[in-house]
């Protein structure tokens, strides 16, 4: 980690950077004060407006398709009058498993025009994780995209669907048949109105439109739920106050919208300028500059890999060939960020941190390098114990906070609901409550994350903690991995957590197992094809250690400390060590030639 200062001056200077914008950011902060949630207002509503003033203003691009907001505002009534007329019901949650593309908007803009709730599926998840996420919620109807008909069918049978369940198609590139138990969808709404459904007008900021899986700290993915306050909080924060967004803006979203990043920042963003979104079905760094200059794109949202695969790419003259001038994402480490900017002529870094649980996320609002800024909602850093997971308390049981440019724990003031919508599962919401931590009654929230102060109130992000680490932009759940593994015959006990690989984001997963035969006769080419049916693909362990004993506490816990801190370094650790190389099908023997080049940096992962 970078050892970085904000001065005053970088403070002083940054806050001048933008004294020109103070009458757009106030406008903003106006606008963001008149947010009531019993307020009639919603993202369906937003669209209407734009389409109403702004009929001819392009709203979207995909592929070879260009929407104006007229037109995207029509392709979602059609949605939303056929969900009216087959009689979907305020508050109704529907499972829609789709990839990116325009479609998975107009659906998104349609609940929340009639009050309906997509459950957004991760579409990286395979098996059991899947098969979770589809039950999480009682729901009757399904939305399933030519795309992801594979994925779904593996574990249709597994879901015991009732006769009472509605299973839709939704054409994609027309490259395979659908079975005749599904209802085509693309075929229903083709005849359905294109006028502003009257519901539109009753549904209120309160009104929860789209539940986004995350797998916070502990457990198989929960929901939460996005309401259409929340969006638009977001896009008048990040579109008019952060981005300062206009309507020749083209931002260009090459993540997934299952997550929040594309959701509550990026695209909420682009509504609140009246601008473009240029989407992209799945992120490929070949082609990233190229779509950069097909859609003459002068954004972009990133996520910390998306910039590390940037920058592993050869040299191009496409490297500074393009509009873009500022970027906002999350991720980008203090190591590569003044070589990325000076690399690709970025200009601006809106970096930011947050939650898809909590409200509340720092922002570099004065574009300063290697911090993700200032956050104005109270938060507090307290002393945190890594090796054995747990808070450092003062004698009275109170937790302790950490002294300045001291890393620990995250906390966040809950200061009413709004500012923790927390999960749809009310087990889950407790586990990340803190109540009373310094004494005064108040209640926090518990981030997971390990941050410090970097001075004048910026802050820097050090890495995850606890039963959660993240890799490939996603949260991998140790205990939902182990859940997983510790199903596989032969297995008797496993312990799952990330390490760290040199010159890579986040942490690599590395599962120590104990076996009930030799690890030779394990057969680890079935266990990996398991494992790739049962898990999403970040989540598939990269290392396997065939571990002789586990340490254990007094009541039977796995104790990870000393596991972790070993690691695959094999000059430390007796044990064999597998290893899933890029673009390997199988597990290799890791020996001092691999590792020696994984140390060096010599081996992409």
């Amino acid at each position: 980690m970078s050892e970085i200062k904000i001065s005053f001056k970088d403070y002083f200077f940054g806050f001048l950077s933008i004294l020109w914008r103070y009458p757009t950011i106030f406008r903003g902060i106006w606008k963001l004060s008149r947010l009531k949630l019993d307020k009639k207002k919603s993202i369906g509503k937003h669209i209407e407006k734009i389409a109403k003033r702004y009929p001819n203003f392009l709203s979207l691009l995909f592929e070879d398709k260009k929407y104006t907001y007229k037109e995207f505002n029509e392709w979602v009534n059609r949605f939303a009058n056929y969900f009216l007329s087959i009689g979907v019901r305020k508050g109704e949650v529907i499972n829609v498993f789709l990839e990116n593309r325009p479609e998975l908007l107009f659906i998104l803009v349609a609940m929340s025009k009639i009050g309906s709730i997509a459950s957004l599926i991760n579409t990286n998840q395979r098996k059991l994780s899947l098969i979770h996420s589809f039950r999480l919620n009682q729901v009757n109807k399904f939305i399933i995209g030519e795309e992801t008909l594979n994925a779904f069918e593996e574990i249709e049978h597994d879901l015991d669907l009732s006769k009472d369940i509605n299973l839709y198609s939704l054409k994609d590139q027309g490259k395979r048949d659908v079975s005749d138990h599904y209802i085509n969808l693309s075929q229903e709404i083709l005849n359905k109105s294109c006028e502003n459904p009257s519901t539109t007008g009753d549904m209120q900021l309160k009104n929860t439109y789209a539940y986004i899986f995350t797998s916070g700290t502990t457990g198989l993915p929960k929901a939460v739920p996005i309401t259409n306050a929340r969006t638009l909080g977001a896009s008048i924060f990040y579109g008019k106050i952060v981005l300062n967004m206009q309507p020749d803006d083209v931002m260009y979203i090459p993540l997934p919208f299952y997550h929040s990043n594309a959701i509550n920042v990026a695209w909420a963003a682009v509504l609140e300028g009246n601008s473009t979104l240029a989407m992209r079905r799945n992120f490929s760094a070949s082609n990233f500059w190229k779509d950069i200059k097909k859609y003459k794109a002068t954004i972009f949202n990133y996520i910390g890999e998306v910039c590390r695969y940037l920058l592993n790419q050869p040299p191009s003259l496409d490297d500074k060939n393009h509009d873009v001038d500022r970027i906002t994402g999350n991720g980008l480490r203090p190591e590569i960020w003044k070589i990325f900017k000076k690399r690709f002529g970025i200009k601006e870094v809106y970096e930011f941190y947050g939650s898809t649980e909590f409200t509340g996320v720092f922002i570099n609002l004065f574009n300063l390098d290697c911090t993700i800024g200032m956050n104005p909602a109270p938060y507090s850093i307290v002393k945190y114990d890594i090796d054995s997971n747990e808070f450092i308390r003062e004698e009275n049981g109170y937790l302790q906070k950490v002294e300045e440019e001291e890393p620990g724990l995250l906390l966040m003031k809950i200061l009413e609901e709004q500012s923790f919508p927390g999960y749809t599962n009310k087990q889950a919401m407790e586990k990340k409550i803190i109540d009373n931590p310094f004494g005064n009654n108040e209640i926090w929230f518990n981030s997971g994350d390990i941050i410090k102060s970097i001075g004048n109130k910026h802050a820097q992000f050090v890495d995850r903690v606890g039963d959660t680490y993240r890799w490939k932009s996603e949260n991998v759940s140790t205990t939902e991995v182990e859940g997983i593994i510790g199903l596989y015959k032969d297995i008797e006990l496993v312990s799952v957590y990330g390490v760290k690989i040199p010159h890579t984001e986040g942490r690599a997963g590395m599962a120590s197992i104990l076996t009930s035969i030799n690890h030779k006769d394990f057969n680890l080419k079935h266990f990996l094809k398991y494992l790739k049916e049962n898990l999403p693909i970040y989540a598939i362990p990269y290392f396997i250690r065939f571990i002789r004993e586990f340490r254990t506490t007094s009541t039977e816990k796995l104790i990870k400390t000393d596991i972790k801190k070993e690691g695959y370094n094999i000059n430390r650790v007796e044990d064999p060590i597998y290893i899933l190389l890029p673009k390997n099908l199988n597990y290799t023997f890791l020996t001092e030639d691999i590792y020696k080049r994984i140390i060096k940096g010599e081996i992409p992962f």
